[in-house]
């Protein structure tokens, strides 16, 4: 039998162990996740809270299907795209504006950067973005992916190179990244 099975079993039991266990199994990749999506170390470690309070608040209603660490990242990632919107709405204000403006420009080309990045990511289909995230955020290998997702390594390989294409292409069109040869230099 799968250990989450059991685990989830034992949880909509009540065993304290289980969840414990659950959470030590699954915590270091939520952390991960949330940290990448959010500048603030403090709050992506709330973020992976919430993640977990959320997932044990509707355990009840939670029907294993093999994909309990997808049906986490999923999770998370709601948490994050609500807190990406948060953030979004404070670039707006003025007050955070000239802060911003008064420290380096290398933090704000950061910040900017960042955000194109985000928004590249967010226009891939999610099964993309899904294999991208996990091999170059996750660091997993492509094996560990294909068990991950329960698909193929020649799927994963696909899915990762053609990701890669789609960004490369979203991230010129949007000037983050130019073509080989060009030059930034004005005659």
């Amino acid at each position: 039998m799968d250990v989450d099975f059991l685990l989830i079993r034992k949880m909509k039991q009540g065993d304290d162990d289980a969840f414990e266990i659950f959470v030590r199994k699954y915590y270091s990749d939520i952390l991960k996740y949330c940290s990448y999506h959010c500048f603030d170390t403090e709050y992506a470690e709330d973020l992976t809270q919430e993640t977990f309070a959320n997932f044990f608040a509707k355990l009840s209603d939670y029907r294993y299907k093999g994909k309990t660490k997808n049906y986490l990242y999923t999770i998370a990632g709601n948490l994050c795209k609500n807190y990406y919107k948060q953030q979004k709405n404070l670039f707006l204000q003025e007050d955070w504006l000239s802060e911003v403006e008064s420290l380096s420009g290398n933090l704000e080309e950061k910040i900017t950067d960042r955000m194109m990045l985000e928004w590249a990511l967010e226009q891939l289909p999610d099964e993309f973005r899904q294999v991208i995230h996990l091999y170059y955020f996750q660091e997993m290998k492509l094996t560990e992916i294909a068990s991950a997702l329960e698909i193929g390594l020649p799927l994963v390989k696909y899915r990762l190179k053609q990701g890669r294409i789609r960004l490369q292409y979203l991230l010129r069109r949007e000037g983050m990244i130019h073509e080989p040869g060009s030059t930034d230099e004005k005659v």
